[in-house]
């Protein structure tokens, strides 16, 4: 029995080749790999830490009669921590773009870049109906990520996840866009990217690029299991939908939202066919606030939005999301259905008042204050 094991060691070793190895190229060709991609794009990917207070109570306090004679006397402050992940996304200014469900609750946050170094954050500015927030570094030979077209993408395109899962450390993941469009119902403004790239908790804030290292979505949320697990259904906020929000927070510290004044529902399936269109291809308008921009404007309740500044509607959704993202003061131009009839009108977009977060430390980055074209149309990388 000795003999025969030490027979068939042999022959093993014989058949197996030393230091075997995975071949690099087949037939003169190299294999496909993200690693030169990566090389590239992974130092503008930040890890994210905060630390901060939270209070808690016992359960007691939630009876109104209890909490009448203790009041607040029975809470304690305890301290907590948290992490997420960030995209550089301007070296010149050492601006970091994050979730802003990252840094809500942060006394204190801290920036460390793929090369170990680690810097103390300040919040310029956070939307959360965004879900975006924006922050700043020391601008020390840092490098930033370019910015793709997130009008461009299509369902199946290949796709990189990057972030720091479970605070573990830089994590790459990849997968494809499973579907475009979505609203689940997590944020005020929904138009998400959903991918089946695996993402997890501490994932969010980091980027969503594409093949060519352009990033092209945040990473927000997903839809796990109760352990919060990943299910393969992730969710990214557009890179074309974070620019109004950047923009807005570098220049002025905070978001401020536009509104037309009117509300719009999704097209049901027998006001669709009497119009001649699909149920996606617009909007009606159900209700107009008086004195609104929209009532000004001419637009009345039935109308049919089929489009917004020459580009088609898909939804009520898409009307509220790029209508909120339009500047105050903004012209926009609908093209509408009335009584089977089209019609272009052209409204201005009114404001809802500063509906953005303040955290302690927002303030507007006045390195842009005076240059009104956007960063990243001025190739500042």
């Amino acid at each position: 029995m000795r003999n025969l094991l030490l027979l068939s060691a042999l022959l093993l070793s014989a058949v197996l080749p030393v230091n075997a190895a995975l071949p690099t190229e087949v037939n003169g060709q190299a294999l496909p790999s993200l690693s030169s991609m990566l090389e590239r794009v992974t130092p503008a990917v930040v890890n994210i830490s905060i630390e901060g207070r939270t209070r808690s109570a016992p359960a007691m306090l939630n009876d109104p009669f209890f909490k009448r004679f203790f009041g607040d006397s029975l809470s304690s402050e305890n301290p907590m921590s948290g992490t997420g992940s960030g995209v550089i996304i301007h070296a010149q200014l050492g601006h970091v773009l994050t979730n802003a469900h990252v840094v809500e609750s942060a006394d204190t946050i801290f920036v460390t870049l793929n090369d170990g170094r680690r810097f103390q954050a300040e919040v310029l500015g956070a939307d959360p109906h965004a879900d975006l927030a924006v922050l700043q570094i020391p601008p020390e030979r840092l490098v930033a990520m370019r910015f793709g077209d997130s009008e461009r993408l299509r369902v199946g395109d290949f796709v990189v996840a990057i972030g720091n899962p479970y605070g573990i450390g830089q994590t790459v993941t990849s997968g494809i866009i499973s579907a475009l469009h979505r609203n689940p119902g997590i944020s005020e403004y929904e138009n998400f990217i959903q991918t089946d790239a695996p993402i997890n908790l501490g994932n969010s804030g980091g980027p969503l690029v594409n093949l060519r290292g352009e990033l092209i979505g945040i990473n927000t949320a997903i839809l796990g299991d109760q352990s919060g697990g990943n299910l393969g259904i992730g969710f990214a906020v557009p890179i074309n939908t974070a620019v109004g929000v950047i923009t807005q927070i570098v220049r002025h510290g905070h978001v401020e939202r536009g509104q037309l004044g009117l509300e719009v529902q999704d097209l049901d399936l027998e006001t669709a066919r009497l119009a001649g269109i699909r149920p996606n291809d617009g909007a009606i308008v159900r209700q107009i606030i008086a004195g609104s921009s929209a009532e000004k404007a001419g637009v009345q309740p039935g109308d049919i939005i089929l489009k917004l500044n020459s580009k088609a509607v898909q939804g009520a959704a898409d009307v509220k999301n790029r209508v909120g993202n339009a500047q105050v003061g903004e012209k926009v131009y609908l093209y509408i259905l009335r009584g089977g009839k089209p019609r272009n009108i052209t409204v201005v977009i009114g404001a809802v008042g500063n509906n953005a977060m303040q955290h302690p430390s927002a303030k507007p980055s006045t390195a842009q204050n005076n240059n009104s074209r956007p960063f990243w149309e001025r190739g500042l990388q």
